[in-house]
This record gives C-alpha cells, structure tokens and sequence, in this order.
C-alpha cells in the first residue's frame, strides 16, 4: 500500500468513524439518565460495578485479539492470504479453548463466593445477585468469542467497521432499555440482560456477513488451525494481554473500589463524570486508532517519514483536546443538571480531576497507538503494570483525605510516568537512537 493510498484510506476510516462514533457518543449520552431511570442511584452503581468487572473477560484472550491485529496487517501488506487464513483460524479456535473453562470456573465463584459482602451490596436490596451476576457471565463470555471479528477488520485497517458493530450493539441497549421505561419495569435483571445480549447479537450477526460475503478468504476454518500461527500470535499478543490486564485494573477496579470504600450510590457521580469526559478521549480514538494498523503497514516499508507526518497531525489535535477539556469543566455543572437531573451531585473539583487524569490518558494514548502498531511494547509494559500495582495503596490514601476525587487524582499520578515514557520511546525510534529496551 503506498503512501496516497494509506493515507486515503485513514481520511475515509476517520470520516465514517466520525459519524458511527457521533451516534455512539449520543447513544452512552442517552443510556445514562434511562438506566438511571429504571435502576435509581443504588441499583445503577451496582450495574455500574458489574459492568467494569465483566471487563476483565474481555482481557483474557492472552492478547491474541491485538496479535491478530497486527499480524493480519503485515500478511495483507505482503499479500499472503495463505497465512492470514491461519492467523484468523487459529485465533477463533484458541478464543474458544480458552473461554469455555473460564466461563464454568467464574460460575462456580458466583454461586460460591459472598458477593454481597465483597462489593458491599445489600442482599435486601437486590435478592438475585448471582442469577444476574450467572447471566452476563455467560453472555459476556459468548460475545468474547465472536468479538474477534472487530479485530479482523482492525488488521484490514477498516476501523470504521470495527466501530459500526459496536455501535450496533450499544444501540440495541438503548432500545432495549427504553422499552423497559415505557414499560415501567425497574429491574437490575432486565437491564443487565439488555446490556449483555444485543452486543452478542449484533456479532452472530456479522460473522455470515464478513466471512461469508465480503471476506470469504480470511474464514475460520479448524482446516486452517496452525500451532505455529498461535505461536507467533502469542509471542508479540502477550505484551498486548499483560498491558489490557494492567488496563483493566486500573478502569475496572475503580468502580469496585468506590462501591467498597464508600456505597453503590457513590459509583454513580463517580460514573457520570468520567462518561462525560471520556467523550473526548472517545473523539481522540476515532482519529487516532486507523494508524495503528497503518503504522504497522508503514513500518513493514520503512516509511518513516509518513509516520512523523501522522505524528504531527495528532500533536494538533491534542491541542485541541486540551482546550475542549477546560470547556468542559467551565461549563460541567450545569450540563450534567441538564443530562442527569439533580439526584446526582458532582463537584467542580471532581469534574476538574477527571479531566486532569482523561488528559494524561489520551497524551499517552498519542503515542501508544504509534508504538503499537511499530510492535514496541516492553516499555509500555513495564509502565502499565507499574501503575497498576501503585494504583490501588495511593487511591486509598488520597480517598481517606480527598474522597472520591482523591482516587481519580491517584489515577492521574499513576499514568503520567507512563505517558512521559511513551512520548520519550517514540521520539527515540524516530531519530534512530533507540537501543536494548527502548526498541523492544
């Protein structure tokens, strides 16, 4: 692919992602005062909990979602679709090895462990906690299978496609859960179901379409299963696991900890705050995502020049992100009466840390899709896990003395090394000085 082509096809992914991550954007806009319509404070901050625990599924692919990525980017690149068959086949084959245990080894946590007492839950309140927690296990653990599909057409550098089929299955929640308002039903049951299943549904329903109509060649097949495939996944994948597990970690356990260390109800403000500014961190992805891929296909040609291009052009937008974030807290308190209402107060200074600590998040988002796509993990690595381990003793410490603002700002602390590290490899590999662990 050369560089007119690259570059016009990131332009059309960004357009297209534009439009589906604008409607995606209003969608979560949306889904956010309808759930806490049918759920109230309590019972929405449970589900809020559930949800960032149901993340740590997505993370037990061993990396192989984003080995695939990137492997299916350099065998296109090179034309070899022999080899990409194998890579798709052998990813869906381990996908499912792997699953299938974690999914009987979490139901039997469920039924087995306190649950209540873990996450501070009152049973009276919500009598059926491991009928629903059974649920969105098994839905979860289903769309994990299916999901890799997203991470085909991520390797194909269609990004835009990846974003519809997400898009598609937050909209069918939303549909989902407005049926459940106009029906009067407030039920945590009925709106984790709605949740977990309509992703589920929108991935069965693209597999015949991708494998069967557009991309016949790239079908799983057991025909096509490859030790060797899986080796070579897993050996740049496990750098992407042990990162999305450190990942997860830090977002995941947020919503949990604020559940232990105050109330439920507590999760909800907590929630509502970082959905508002994560829309720029959302705005920021849609531009930035199609490098990765288009990264790897520049780096497999040596055409670093069109990567410092690229470079450029998101140093830009960071600016520009930078000064939508001080809007957006100036003008934070009364959007959020205007989304949610006032049964949910947030202060200025929650508002202020959350854009602080989304910031430093998407500075070093900057780099990492830059250095992804390169292969350059180690680093990233290190940093990440670093953070997640100080993560959890200094956002104790903060919340005794600063509340739940205390635990944002610890999140800030723990992701700016990492950021300042990204930013210092990138510009390393360019000049051509890095050397050891900088170039790994």
């Amino acid at each position: 692919m050369n560089l007119d082509n690259r570059s016009k096809l990131i332009r059309k992914n960004i357009l297209f992602s534009f439009l589906i991550k604008g409607w995606s954007g209003m969608v979560q806009l949306l889904l956010v005062p309808v759930t806490l319509f049918c759920l109230g404070n309590y019972e929405n901050g449970i589900w809020m909990t559930i949800s960032s625990i149901l993340l740590w599924i997505d993370s037990l692919d061993i990396g192989l979602g984003n080995g695939l990525r990137n492997k299916l980017s350099e065998q296109i690149a090179n034309g070899d679709y022999e080899k990409a068959r194998e890579s798709v086949s052998s990813t869906f084959a381990m996908l499912v090895c792997i699953i299938v245990p974690v999914a009987i080894v979490l139901m039997l946590l469920v039924n087995t462990a306190d649950i209540y007492h873990l996450l501070n839950i009152s049973s009276a309140i919500v009598p059926n906690l491991q009928e629903i927690l059974s649920m969105c296990i098994a839905l979860v653990c289903a769309t994990f299978i299916f999901r890799f599909i997203g991470n085909v057409y991520l390797g194909l550098q269609l990004p835009a496609v990846n974003n519809a089929l997400v898009v598609g299955g937050q909209t069918l929640t939303l549909i989902g859960v407005y049926l459940l308002r106009w029906q009067e039903i407030h039920s945590l049951l009925m709106v984790a179901l709605c949740y977990t299943l309509a992703p589920l549904l929108v991935y069965l329903l693209s597999y015949p379409v991708t494998f069967g109509i557009y991309y016949p060649k790239l079908r799983p097949s057991l025909r096509y299963f490859n030790k060797h495939a899986v080796r070579e996944l897993f050996s740049i994948g496990v750098k992407f696991f042990v990162l999305q597990i450190a990942g997860v970690v830090l977002f995941a356990s947020s919503n949990a900890l604020v559940s232990r260390f105050f109330s439920p109800d507590m999760v909800t403000p907590y929630q509502v705050s970082y959905r508002y500014f994560s829309m720029t961190m959302m705005l920021f992805t849609v531009i930035a995502v199609p490098f990765w891929s288009a990264t790897t296909d520049a780096y497999t040609k040596k055409d670093f020049a069109w990567i410092k291009r690229s470079m450029h052009r998101l140093h830009l937008i960071l600016l520009g992100i930078a000064v939508l974030l001080v809007v957006m807290v100036a003008v934070s308190r009364p959007v959020y009466r205007l989304w949610v209402g006032t049964s949910v107060e947030i202060p200025t200074t929650m508002s202020a840390a959350m854009a602080l600590y989304i910031f430093i998040v998407i500075c070093s988002l900057c780099y990492s899709y830059i250095l992804n796509g390169i292969g350059t993990l180690s680093l990233q690595l290190i940093f990440t896990v670093g953070a997640a381990v100080a993560y959890f003793p200094l956002s104790w410490l903060l919340s005794r003395y600063i509340g739940i603002t205390g635990m944002i700002l610890a999140l800030a602390t723990v992701n700016l090394p990492g950021a300042v590290v990204n930013r210092l490899q990138y510009r390393k590999l360019m000049d051509g000085t890095a050397k050891g662990i900088w170039k790994n």
